[in-house]
């Protein structure tokens, strides 16, 4: 516990406070936090949605710059880990458990219940894919990029510590040190436990739904919530006494396999066709839509709240969940160029979102749609948490793949709250690579009680709004990140000079290299063409 810096003790009492008046006074909670979370989607809804949009081009604005080839780290450092094993990571870390939770709810729900008025069924089941291809695709991910590469860019290249008031050192100078910077890393780690509860919120109720779903006589309930809670908690503890290379790493990988198996097993029993055509259509749909949904507001129609329930919740909820994976994906991200990080974390996990999507929410919509399965029915019966497990009982072996779907939410869970523990160490340890483990077994408890909390306090709807409040102070951060990055990037153009100037020096003793190969060459074949006449000329 050396470690410890005044943001843990801060942020600790802060997380306690809020435990506690959620545990004492629920309906309060919810009341306060719902007049908050409306005033923000009504009067700050534009905020998001351009800022979110903002961070996009600026992530694409990257790969193209003269900046992409700076490396995040020393300049001849490689990689730490392999494509496979990083692209595990940014998977487990980056949507986990939220993907399984909602791969086959909101596609139904958005079915159903269109974005846009007036439209046909057919049309309504392009544009729910379209949108939840939207949710899960290139703005979070994109958000993400943004934490992440800050972060490793200041953390490995200009060996400033891993905690985020740092990244803001060229634009605050000393002041990072102090009381700024000191408030800044308690609103990045309260953010990082709210955004982490939100999501182990979401996959207690899908676990407690699966589990009532397989046994009847187990009541999908409050009471089976917290008993799941704290199986899932001492699991994790468990994990985070291991470390990033043994338990993470291990359980990353795992959740690929089960993740891939369970998807194939639907793919291939599922309506193949169907989905691969949905998966080809809405991919060009999304691209070709990017722009206008971006900026969809319904200014015009004020009675809907479509887009305050949905874009607006969802950017709130990656923004507040921006620090804790930004800071895990830097962790892992060493080594790498601006370039090939920013398109593996935008790209690689853009498409596998579209592909569940297309896998599971089409089938979904499929069944209802052709079969009148009525799988909606039974969401609004038994809730949201249910719906995966609806469609996977549309098809043979649905009792084992029920299981194998409630083993992966598991493992999500641990993985998520395990790297959270991590890096809300590093985060209330000045940023320590290795926090202690006393630390981290704090915060794991710390996360729990919160997510409990916010379940008992309106379940879903306390989730949403919970991460919508965390979000705002830290997406005004993110704005100063990008300003201190581009100071600082713009403070090496002489290093990119040198290296371009490198570069040429290097091509043009190659080609002078080359030229003197063939010039060597040219006088090898004159030389042998002098011998060959000489000994001709003897010969006669």
């Amino acid at each position: 516990m050396k470690k410890l810096t005044p943001v843990f003790t801060i942020s600790a009492i802060i997380a306690i406070i809020f435990i506690l008046w959620g545990a004492i006074a629920p309906q309060n909670m919810y009341d306060v936090t719902e007049k908050i979370q409306g005033f923000i989607t009504t009067e700050l809804g534009w905020l998001y949605l351009i800022s979110a949009t903002a961070f996009l081009v600026f992530a694409i604005f990257l790969i193209f710059s003269p900046y992409g080839r700076i490396k995040l780290g020393k300049p001849d450092e490689k990689p730490e880990y392999n494509y496979i094993t990083w692209f595990s990571f940014l998977f487990t870390a980056g949507m986990g458990i939220g993907l399984v939770f909602w791969g086959v709810a909101e596609p139904l729900y958005h079915f159903y219940t269109p974005p846009n008025a007036d439209v046909t069924e057919f049309q309504a089941a392009g544009l729910a894919l379209r949108y939840s291809f939207f949710h899960w695709g290139l703005h979070p991910w994109a958000i993400y990029a943004i934490v992440a590469l800050v972060l490793a860019y200041f953390q490995f290249r200009k060996g400033y510590p891993g905690v985020l008031s740092a990244t803001l050192r060229p634009i605050l100078g000393d002041r990072v040190d102090g009381s700024i910077g000191t408030t800044i890393n308690v609103l990045v780690v309260f953010a990082t436990i709210i955004g982490v509860a939100t999501s182990l919120g979401f996959g207690t109720m899908q676990i407690s739904g699966g589990a009532s779903e397989l046994v009847p006589f187990i009541p999908n309930n409050f009471m089976t919530q917290l008993v799941i809670v704290i199986i899932i908690t001492i699991l994790y503890m468990i994990s985070a006494q291991t470390g990033l290379n043994r338990g993470i790493r291990i359980l990353s990988k795992t959740n690929i396999y089960l993740a891939v198996g369970l998807m194939m097993f639907l793919f291939i029993l599922g309506p193949t066709t169907y989905i691969m055509g949905v998966f080809t259509q809405t991919l060009g749909s999304y691209f070709q839509n990017l722009t206008s949904m971006s900026f969809r507001m319904d200014p015009f129609d004020p009675e809907t709240n479509w887009v305050q329930g949905w874009t607006i919740f969802y950017w709130a909820w990656w923004i507040s969940w921006a620090p804790f994976v930004g800071t895990f994906i830097a962790r892992v991200s060493r080594g790498r160029t601006i370039r090939e990080f920013v398109i593996g974390v935008l790209a690689v996990p853009t498409l596998f979102s579209a592909l569940w999507f297309s896998v599971f929410g089409g089938t979904a919509i499929s069944l209802d749609l052709y079969e009148n399965v009525g799988i909606m029915n039974i969401i609004e019966t038994s809730g949201m948490e249910v719906a995966l497990f609806s469609v996977l009982g549309q098809f043979p072996l649905s009792t084992v793949m029920s299981i194998i779907a409630i083993v992966l939410i598991c493992s999500f869970f641990i993985t998520s709250a395990d790297s959270a523990t991590f890096v809300l160490g590093m985060q209330t340890t000045n940023g320590s690579l290795t926090p202690p483990n006393s630390v981290k077994l704090i915060w794991g408890g710390i996360q729990s009680a919160a997510a409990l909390v916010l379940l008992a306090s309106g379940g879903l709807d306390a989730l949403q709004t919970a991460a919508i409040i965390a979000a705002l102070p830290f997406m005004i951060i993110m704005i100063f990140m990008i300003v201190s990055l581009m100071k600082s990037l713009r403070g090496e153009r002489m290093t990119l000079f040198q290296d371009k100037l490198n570069n040429l020096k290097l091509k043009e003793e190659k080609l002078k290299l080359k030229e003197e190969k063939l010039k060597l060459k040219e006088e090898n074949l004159a030389l042998k063409k002098e011998l060959k006449q000489s000994k001709d000329g003897k010969e006669k």
